[in-house]
């Protein structure tokens, strides 16, 4: 099979030949069908994050079973899946307490098959990024990283799932579970900020403001659910934030993953508002925000992991949002591309020309 491998970070993708090995008793072949390309592969193919090498990078995908492992009962050859990052075992005190997404045993499962899955024609092992490697032709994954969806839900569509459109409508309906009426501010318009537009339209927010500096993708989230935008590149949004807010907002949501947006989430707030980073900050950076608000105001600032999620629960009901006509995902794929053409594609996600682009395989 290709997949595109990265060999050193930072660094750009290879696509080349490796084979994989059949299925371990708890493990699920997927014939890959989508991959999105997601923002957050990049913090680590530029070295922002640490990364072994050489890595099948991606990890937002779609794809039909081929093959299962002895002990596997939950899909079989046939079922279409998306697959996720946020594996859990089910018995550790996280996942008893309701949150798998934190699985303390989730590592475990991305590495712990006696041997290398992957193989480069030169002989040597290749990690899975993430447990997963995306982009690659086949996956061969632990079955608590798929859940099996409804087959007449489109497989290119459904990738977008996997993760960006996950963690953005998560961050709004698990994470900071908003209300009904309550006021909105999103920093950032990528595939993960249009997702938390959506998220905020569907719970029934109001206002809904995007904020970013590109005006296409201020333009997608009016279409996407935003009743007003804020160009940061023209005037200061955190003052603009308060004007349409009569005060600051009840929710912000950072989609970036920069110092500077991250403390203007905070400032965004009114009184007793809360602040959650999706965006993925540099391991390095720290954030400042002023002391005395914390208590006086009672703000909050909270992280959201991949939305909080329990993917097998809420893919499935995102799904049934999408083909309801009340998530729309058709508006967020700018282009659909080949795997040799990955590059290219990331190229133009850092240039800011593209919301989501799709691996077609």
């Amino acid at each position: 099979m290709r997949g595109a491998v990265l060999h050193a970070s930072p660094g750009e993708l290879v696509v080349e030949n490796l084979t994989v090995d059949k299925p371990d008793p708890n493990e699920v072949l997927i014939n890959t069908t989508y991959a999105g390309l997601c923002h957050s592969d990049l913090h680590f193919m530029d070295g922002h994050w640490p990364v072994a090498a050489p890595t099948v990078m991606g990890h937002e995908s779609a794809g039909v079973v081929a093959a299962v492992g002895e002990d596997v009962t939950y899909v079989k050859p046939g079922d279409h899946v998306i697959t996720c990052v946020s594996m859990w075992c089910g018995v550790c005190s996280k996942c008893l307490d309701g949150k798998p997404y934190m699985c303390l045993n989730a590592d475990s499962m991305r590495s712990g098959r006696p041997s290398p899955s992957l193989q480069l024609d030169d002989g040597r092992s290749c990690i899975a990024f993430a447990g997963l490697g995306s982009f690659a032709e086949e996956l061969l994954v632990h079955e608590r990283a798929v859940v099996k969806i409804r087959d007449d839900m489109p497989l290119d569509r459904a990738a977008l799932i996997g993760c960006g459109v996950t963690t953005g409508l998560g961050a709004v309906m698990r994470t900071a579970a908003v209300p009904a009426g309550s006021s909105v501010v999103v920093i950032g318009c990528g595939g993960i900020g249009l997702s938390a537009v959506q998220g905020a339209r569907i719970v029934g927010a109001t206002p809904i403001i995007a904020v970013d500096v590109a005006a296409s993708k201020l333009e997608a989230a009016r279409r996407l659910g935003a009743t007003h935008t804020v160009d940061a590149s023209q005037s200061d949004p955190v003052a603009a934030v308060h004007e349409i807010t009569a005060g600051g907002a009840d929710y912000s949501f950072e989609a970036i993953g920069l110092t500077a947006t991250v403390e203007q989430s905070w400032a965004m707030l009114g009184a007793g508002g809360t602040a959650t980073i999706i965006g993925m900050l540099p391991m390095t950076s720290q954030v400042t925000i002023p002391g005395g608000e914390i208590i006086l105001s009672e703000k909050k600032l909270q992280g959201s992991l991949m939305g909080s999620n329990r993917f097998r629960l809420d893919m499935p009901k995102f799904i049934d949002l999408y083909l309801d006509g009340r998530l729309k995902l058709d508006e967020m794929v700018s282009a659909t591309i080949g795997i040799d053409e990955v590059n290219d594609g990331y190229a133009a996600m850092k240039a800011g020309e593209t919301l989501r682009s799709v691996v077609a395989f």
